[in-house]
């Protein structure tokens, strides 16, 4: 990635089990002008994806709590093959304990249910501006 990152041009993987929150961040994403957008229901989904496709993500912004493997699993897998990719984690908690073990498994950055399209976007950016 250049170091001109444009929202509108990246390609990200929304990870969550619940089809609402998909469709939801989907929408929000796409009034920001990304149009690359990719879905999986589930951490194992996105693992088969990613394996598949690894290159084709610039950005992962998963939900925490999942059947299966849920986040923070799937975050581990995903340091084990590739440190660098940007990964989002949604979550409702708030917990000290529960953005500890965010940050060290190699969270980029970390996000609180609800959240406004506001807040994903100030985020993103964020995210965005560290790309290299």
């Amino acid at each position: 990635m250049s170091a001109e990152v444009r929202l509108e041009d990246l390609k990200i993987l929304i990870v969550d089990d619940q089809s609402d929150a998909r469709a939801m961040l989907k929408e929000m994403l796409m009034m920001m002008g990304v149009t690359q957008i990719f879905e999986s229901k589930d951490g194992r989904d996105a693992l088969a994806f990613v394996d598949a496709a690894f290159d084709f993500v610039d950005v992962i912004i998963c939900d925490w709590n999942m059947p299966g493997l849920n986040g923070v699993q799937l975050l581990r897998q995903i340091r084990s093959a590739d440190a660098s990719v940007p990964f989002i984690m949604v979550t409702g908690r708030d917990d000290i304990d529960s953005i500890l073990e965010a940050k060290g498994s190699g969270v980029t950055a970390y996000i609180r249910k609800p959240y406004s399209s506001a807040q994903l976007e100030a985020k993103l950016r964020i995210v965005v501006k560290s790309m290299k």
